[in-house]
């Protein structure tokens, strides 16, 4: 049957702009009953976008918690009830300016299932088309544009350490060097 928790109380103890915070006691399949904090949040999607000339389009920005600028895949949050996949071209028009004319859904990730119910949904954007960048009001950030091996040593080197960059990253790669991509990467 495997393992399992189930939820008898909750309590919200916070309700915010983007995330909300509750406590639940939940009964373990042995009987004992525990304590759950839990965050919900609306999930989101992060894009690997992929120029002609083999170049991941990064984007920079500073991220308040972690209290320094990281260097991110381009991604968003998902509005209520939005698809992913929409949302992964809105959040690529908006932080690059580009859109794409292939996706290629890479899965999903649960970036820390430990206390946070956020699921992201990873794709790869490839024959971009560049246009303008049109950010929310108090986005700022920058693109750059790297090859994807020296990302690569920037993961192992632990110069990268947004999750979901990282996986995308080692996603789109082993994709793009599968056996139906042959010749992609000159």
């Amino acid at each position: 049957m495997g393992f399992f928790e189930k939820q008898i109380e909750t309590d919200t103890l916070y309700k915010g702009i983007i995330v909300n915070v509750r406590r639940d006691i939940a009964v373990l399949q042995n009987g004992n009953r525990v304590q759950r904090e839990v965050v919900e949040h609306p999930g989101g999607v992060g894009i690997v976008p992929i120029t002609r000339d083999n170049k991941v389009l990064m984007v920079r920005q500073y991220r308040y918690p972690m209290e320094e600028e990281l260097l991110e895949i381009p991604a968003g949050k998902l509005e209520g009830g939005e698809d992913p996949f929409e949302c992964a071209v809105r959040e690529l028009s908006e932080e690059t300016g580009c859109t794409a004319g292939t996706y290629v859904d890479l899965g999903m990730i649960y970036p820390s299932p430990g206390f946070c119910r956020e699921v992201l949904h990873i794709y790869l954007a490839l024959d971009l088309e560049y246009g303008q960048m049109h950010l929310d009001e108090n986005e700022l950030l920058s693109v750059e544009a790297i090859e994807i091996d020296e990302l690569m040593d920037m993961i192992m080197e632990n110069g990268l350490r947004d999750a979901k960059s990282v996986i995308g990253i080692m996603k789109a790669k082993r994709y793009l060097e599968g056996p139906q991509n042959a010749g992609i990467w000159n």
